[in-house]
C-alpha cells in the first residue's frame, strides 16, 4: 500500500535527511517516532506528496507520487490520502459542513451532504455542523479535522502529532477514534508523534534519530 525507497530530502542550507526504507500494508497501523528536529513532519509531507524528495521515491497504491506534480499530485492526494495536521487549517469564514464539502470538491468528488453529516454523527460532532471552526473547543476541532481527513474515504490516513496537546483522557479518546475509523475503512493509519504514551499502543514503528 505505502512504501519508500532511498528517500532523502534537504532544506536549503541544511544537512540532508535520509530515511530508512519501510513498507506499510493495507489496513496496518504505524507510528513514526522521534524527537523534535528528527524529520518526522518532513517525512509525513513527503509521504503526502507535499514535498518533493531530493532522491528516492514514495509509492502509494502502485503510484510513484514523487513523480507527480501540480494538479496531478493535488488530485491524487485528495482521492487517496487523509491528513490531520498539528494545527487544524480550516477556512474560518466557512461552517464545519462547508469545510468538509470543500474537501470533497477540491478532490473532484461530488458534493455529498449526507456523507458529511453521517461522518460527523459517528464522531459525535454533528450538532456543530453549522458552526464555524473557531467557535469550537480544541477537542471538537480535532474531531472535525479527523472527519475532514476521512470524508473522501482515503486509502491512507496520515496524522501529525494528533495527541501532543491533549491530556491523557483526550489522548486515549483521539487515538481510539483514529484506530476505529481506520479499521472501519480498512485504511492504513500512520501517526507521526513524539508522544511516548502511544509507544505501547501500536507495535509497528519507525524510529527517526
Amino acid at each position: 500500500m505505502l512504501s519508500t525507497n532511498a528517500l532523502s530530502f534537504a532544506y536549503p542550507g541544511q544537512p540532508e535527511l535520509n530515511f530508512a526504507d519501510f513498507e506499510c500494508r493495507q489496513g496496518e497501523h504505524w507510528l513514526v517516532l522521534g524527537q523534535s528536529g528528527s524529520g518526522k513532519t518532513t517525512l509525513l509531507h513527503l509521504l503526502a506528496g507535499m514535498l518533493t524528495p531530493t532522491s528516492g521515491s514514495v509509492i502509494l497504491a502502485g503510484t510513484n507520487i514523487s513523480r507527480l506534480s501540480g494538479k496531478a499530485v493535488d488530485k491524487f492526494r485528495g482521492g487517496h490520502i487523509g491528513i490531520i495536521f498539528q494545527r487544524s487549517h480550516f477556512i474560518k469564514s466557512l461552517s464545519v459542513e462547508e469545510n468538509l464539502l470543500l474537501a470533497q470538491q477540491l478532490a473532484g468528488f461530488p458534493i455529498d451532504r449526507s456523507k458529511v453529516s453521517g461522518l460527523l454523527e459517528r464522531l459525535n460532532i454533528v450538532h456543530k455542523l453549522k458552526s464555524r471552526p473557531d467557535r469550537l473547543s480544541v477537542g471538537e476541532q480535532q474531531r472535525v479535522a479527523i472527519a475532514r481527513s476521512l470524508v473522501n474515504t482515503p486509502k491512507i490516513i496520515l496524522a501529525d502529532e494528533p495527541t501532543s496537546a491533549l491530556d491523557d483522557l483526550n489522548c486515549e479518546y483521539v487515538t481510539q477514534l483514529l484506530e476505529q475509523q481506520a479499521m472501519e475503512m480498512n485504511a492504513t493509519l500512520l501517526i507521526v508523534t513524539h508522544d511516548g504514551r502511544l509507544r505501547n499502543r501500536i507495535s509497528n514503528q519507525i524510529h527517526l534519530n
